[in-house]
């Protein structure tokens, strides 16, 4: 029982470190690992090794990954790709169908770029079309924002949900397939809710014409490039993913020769990301080697924060796991049948209290890897719901501390009382309809 106390204690501190001093989590994670080292029973030497081998493992297996997947990103933002993709959508959705329109745009750009930046990038298209469609602001931001942050924390190879799959040691292709699967049911609950919205918000024009914005929209649409191009780094390493899954099957669909062995090794996370960069170098068209040079490096500048974070996040697991905390929990807990519930709640009260959703879903992953087992979630299914569960808590909710909640009031000129009333409840529907959907298919299928 002390063992639970203090890591209750320890993440409550680590929380207030991150909430109310700016304590880097980086830092927190491997503080709290060494404190529940020394409160397991650990020496100084087994610590020490625990933390450096664990931290390794963990980014033997996601580090390259990661790294990968924020080239992708910074390349679709970079040249424009992202804002294809969108104008994309628009088209084939229609504009009578606005909202609709930005929720899945949102969720398309969101696999490989960050839910803040997505937003970022597309709020100028969110305004022109506002202007268009006569549509008030804040439901078209809301709708947009509710598509980006489903796929933010549902959909790998967004980092959060990639790290938490690692640390899950869960199927990677079974993690996008179902996730893909949870995901457009719960963006489209932020749809629905936005249309909610339209009811009570009214359009209002701003300054600019109408005619200075169909200019600067049209100028625009010259440079960015064709959708095609944009789409195929995110779509051609999820099907690659997904393909191996199911060539892995007992079953064997593809058989056990040459196809089997190629789908194999192109469907491996690290090639099929490796592929999709190569894919998106392609959007460097009419562009100076020294830029095309600068996109990755910042690509890679934003991967190095998240692999740290998740390097230790695998260190504070592999100690957790060292100190047996796994079967007490086991033991003490299994006969609550919390199940899928358990990480869920986890996360969302680590969300809640310190904002940042990747470092909620990498933190709850640490604590849940012991104790997979003793929750009965340590099948191929089980282990890939769990991801998802962590990805529902750690959507629940967005506000005042979250960057992403400044993101969106700030982007679409909505005061911090409607950002709350329609952003921050939509991110509560949307984090509860997730988990109801994500317990049911356990329920089912576990």
């Amino acid at each position: 029982m002390v063992i639970l106390v203090a890591l209750v204690v320890v993440v409550i501190l680590m929380v207030i470190a991150a909430s109310k001093y700016k304590f880097h989590p980086f830092l927190s994670l491997l503080l709290a690992g060494i404190v529940m080292g020394f409160v397991g029973g650990l020496n100084s030497n087994q610590i020490t090794n625990i933390l450096t081998t664990g931290f390794g493992k963990t980014l033997g297996s996601i580090g390259i990954i990661i790294a990968f997947g924020t080239i992708v990103g910074a390349y679709l933002e970079q040249s424009g790709g992202a804002k294809t993709m969108a104008k994309w959508a628009l088209k084939t959705i229609g504009k009578s169908r606005s909202v609709l329109a930005m929720n899945i745009t949102g969720f398309i750009v969101s696999i490989p770029v960050y839910c803040d930046s997505g937003f970022i990038i597309l709020s100028p298209l969110n305004k022109a079309l506002s202007k268009h469609s006569k549509i008030a602001i804040p439901v078209l931001a809301v709708s947009l924002a509710a598509g980006l942050y489903t796929a933010h924390v549902f959909v790998p190879p967004t980092p959060g949900p990639l790290a938490a799959t690692a640390a899950l040691n869960a199927d990677l292709g079974l993690v996008i397939v179902l996730g893909l699967a949870v995901a457009l049911p719960v963006s489209l609950v932020g749809y629905f809710w936005a249309r909610y919205l339209q009811k009570h918000y009214i359009y209002e024009a701003e300054n600019e014409s109408e005619a200075d914005a169909s200019k600067s929209e049209n100028s625009e649409t010259k440079s960015l490039p064709k959708p095609t191009p944009a789409f195929l780094p995110i779509i051609i390493p999820i099907v690659l993913i997904a393909l191996k899954s199911i060539a892995d099957y007992p079953t064997h669909p593809f058989g056990q020769g040459h196809t089997a062995q190629v789908i194999n090794f192109i469907g491996n996370p690290v090639i099929a990301l490796l592929i999709g960069v190569f894919l998106a170098f392609r959007l460097k068209k009419s562009v100076p080697e020294a830029d095309h040079f600068h996109w990755v490096s910042s690509g890679l500048k934003e991967a190095g924060i998240i692999i740290l974070i998740t390097g230790a996040g695998g260190a504070f697991g592999a100690i957790l796991q060292a100190t047996g905390i796994g079967d007490f929990i086991g033991t003490h807990f299994a006969d609550y049948n919390l199940g899928l519930f358990l990480p869920f709640v986890i996360a969302a009260l680590l969300k809640t209290a310190q904002g940042s959703s990747t470092v909620s879903i990498i933190t709850t992953a640490a604590i849940m890897a012991p104790i997979l087992v003793s929750f009965g979630l340590d099948s191929d299914l089980g282990r890939a719901l769990c991801v998802l569960a962590i990805g529902a808590g750690a959507m629940t909710v967005s506000h005042l501390n979250d960057s992403f909640f400044w993101v969106v009031a700030q982007c679409s000129g909505m005061k911090t009382v409607t950002a709350l009333k329609t952003q921050t409840v939509s991110t509560l529907l949307q984090g509860l309809s997730g988990i109801a959907l994500i317990m049911i298919i356990g329920w089912l299928f576990i």
